[in-house]
Formats: C-alpha cells, structure tokens, sequence
C-alpha cells in the first residue's frame, strides 16, 4: 500500500475484517432458511411466518416496520457503543 499512512493501513485492514464477517453472517442467513428451513412467527400474533418471509432484498418488504426498526437500532447501538479494539469485531 504506497502512499498512506501506517494508520490508514491499519484502518482499511481492519474494515476489511468486518466487512468480511458481515458477509459471512450475510451468506449463512441466506443459506439456512433456504436449505434448512424456518419454523415460528416473525410477530408473536402469528400472522406473519417465517416461511412466508423470502430469501434476500424480498424481505425487506415482508417484515413489519417496527421489526426493521428494532434491526437497525441494535446494529446502531453495537456500531457505537463498543469500541473495537484491533482484531476484536464482536
């Protein structure tokens, strides 16, 4: 990496680390329910399903607002809160 600074290295590599296991995760979520399967209820009324809700993007509109909200405001509250220490994602 010619060019930048030993802490913008460092900053890249460890962007690259998360965004490596966010992807992981991303392919693991993506496979499971395709080939494993989904049992329960995405709401405790029951009127929405696991198996009704599909694979990638399609589920953003399937899944109730409040539950995309609560999405979020976990991954903002773990993107903020804890700090990562280098080689720590949690």
């Amino acid at each position: 990496a010619d060019g930048i600074s030993e802490a913008q290295f460092n900053r890249y590599r460890e962007v690259e680390q998360k965004h490596g296991r966010i992807s992981m995760i991303a392919v693991v979520g993506y496979c499971v329910p395709q080939y494993v399967g989904t049992f329960g209820d995405v709401k405790l009324g029951g009127d929405v399903k696991f198996s009704d809700v599909p694979n990638g993007v399609q589920a953003l509109f399937k899944i109730p607002t409040l539950g995309l909200l609560q999405i979020l405001l976990l991954v903002g509250i773990l993107e903020t809160q804890f700090p990562n220490v280098q080689g720590d994602y949690g």
